[in-house]
């Protein structure tokens, strides 16, 4: 009986800790709503999404192991399975549109250079529209990305390296070349496009906007992996919780444990109760 046990103690401290950690989630979530940046604004319905969600998983897979509900360990193990196959199909999909990228070696330079064409069409799709664009860019200059590298020296962007971000839409590409102040002979758009007004830099051009492509491809990618040992560890607490739920199947069953058919010694969860109520209902009739 202790091995068949086991795994219901298993699921229970691992659903406490889950329990306890949707709290600073949800916390956090209503934190960004009173925030006065765009990109932290973005980051409160996901937050608080995911905080409520596991706060509901986790208090069913709580209650269903330690109190042996069988029904709410299968809500529990439904829901497990939901995120597993969610989690499987993201992840692919992660690695899918993450493909390609990671720029050119600009030569005599540490940084790198990006451009539009080397990402996934999906990308590409999400960044050409205007609001997710809007975003993003608000996202970029709350970073203060561009304020860091106001006093670099030539000497500086020779020997330093700088983020997708600062290389795309904190100066224009290494190809141009000025005189006086305005790009000569026929050269790349984003040479017309940059502008040394603080303000204004390389924020429109399709540098800026491959440089937070990279920048978003190098965070997704590094997501997916961990996502890989997520499911591993998720897959590992699903089979754990199908034992917990067996031993509540039994345990309302009263199907018999061990193989010398010992009858169950702890009752299900409502048994004190129910018999508190027929007690009651006696002594008035």
């Amino acid at each position: 009986m202790y091995h068949q046990r086991f795994s219901n103690t298993i699921i229970g401290y691992l659903n406490l800790l889950t329990l306890l950690a949707s709290v600073p989630l949800i916390g956090g979530g209503l934190w960004f709503a009173h925030s006065s940046t765009t990109c932290q604004s973005a980051l409160q319905m996901p937050l608080l999404a995911l905080g409520f969600v596991m706060l509901l998983v986790s208090l069913a897979g709580f209650v269903g192991a330690c109190f042996g509900v069988a029904w709410a360990l299968w809500l529990y193990l439904f829901a497990m399975l939901t995120l597993i196959v969610g989690l499987l199909g993201f992840t692919v999909f992660g690695f899918a549109v993450t493909v390609g990228g990671g720029g050119e070696q600009v030569a005599g330079r540490v940084y790198r250079e990006f451009k539009l064409g080397e990402y996934s069409s999906w990308l590409k799709s999400q960044i050409a529209n205007d609001k997710n664009w809007h975003t993003a860019l608000a996202c970029v200059v709350g970073s203060k990305a561009c304020d860091k590298i106001t006093t670099y020296t030539p000497l500086d962007y020779l020997q330093r390296d700088l983020t997708p971000t600062q290389s795309g839409c904190c100066k224009p590409p290494t190809s141009c070349t000025y005189s006086g102040g305005m790009a000569t002979a026929a050269q790349d758009g984003d040479c017309y496009r940059w502008n040394n007004a603080p303000n204004i830099l390389c924020y429109g051009c399709e540098s800026c906007k491959a440089g937070v492509l990279e920048q978003v491809r190098r965070s997704w990618h590094k997501i997916s992996v961990v996502n890989v040992i997520v499911l591993v560890i998720l897959i590992a607490i699903y089979a754990i919780g199908c034992c917990a739920f067996r031993n509540a199947r039994r345990a309302d069953s009263g199907y018999p444990y061990g193989v010398n058919h010992m009858s169950k010694v702890n009752p299900r969860w409502d048994y004190y109760w129910w018999r508190w109520w027929r007690d009651r209902r006696e002594q008035l009739y």
